[in-house]
């Protein structure tokens, strides 16, 4: 069998809890099931959580985890339900591929939001939506400005012929003036949407971030 390597955190009244156990090895993904709700426990080591509805009354419960980024299923009877941030529903009773189906999902969904994001410092990087974002200004980018954000932001420092072969893909001798101009570019845009000049910087060893 398969290990299951996806740990989702679980947590409802007993009657949930003992149903979710009872079905663990129909499950694509692990559980970590929780009879209590601890505002210690880190909710980033898990990739999503479950939640019975039930649980939402305790309004210390709900206010804990209103802010938490953790991809959140509400697993519920009624219609009425509070207004949460990152949250999908789940109607019940429900079958094991629905059950499945969502949890993968949200799995997909966390790890491709991850992967399309950097935090810079006070900034954060959207690969997915080209553009650099900071308290709530955000500044387009082009697809080379990117690559040239997470190379500087990833290497310590790098020479113009670096990120000219890294980036360009151009041989060793080739003429750097093109990384000049991107830098410079680059520089001017932040610097007009930022007011940062020294978001890029440079010295005798080379560019950094």
């Amino acid at each position: 069998m398969t290990e299951k390597k996806n740990i989702i955190l679980a947590f409802g009244n007993k009657e949930f809890n003992k149903s979710l156990i009872e079905i663990q090895e129909f499950l694509s993904f692990s559980l970590k099931i929780l009879d209590n709700f601890k505002d210690s426990i880190f909710l980033g080591n898990y990739q999503g959580m479950i939640i019975h509805e039930d649980a939402l009354k305790d309004n210390k419960f709900k206010d804990l985890i209103q802010n938490q980024s953790i991809n959140k299923i509400i697993f519920h009877n009624s219609n009425k339900l509070p207004n949460l941030e990152n949250i999908e529903k789940l109607n019940l009773p429900a079958s094991f591929d629905q059950i499945n189906k969502i949890v993968i999902n949200n799995i997909i969904k966390r790890k491709f939001k991850i992967n399309s994001s950097l935090n810079i410092e006070n900034y954060k990087l959207d690969k997915n939506l080209r553009r650099l974002v900071k308290d709530s200004i955000y500044l387009e980018l082009t697809e080379k400005e990117i690559k040239l954000i997470e190379l500087l932001k990833n290497k310590s420092f790098m020479k113009k012929k670096e990120i000219l072969s890294t980036i360009w893909k151009y041989s060793e001798d080739a003429d750097t003036h093109t990384v000049e101009t991107h830098i410079y570019r680059l520089r001017k845009k932040i610097k007009d949407n930022f007011n940062d000049d020294t978001f890029i910087k440079s010295t005798k060893k080379g560019y950094t971030i």
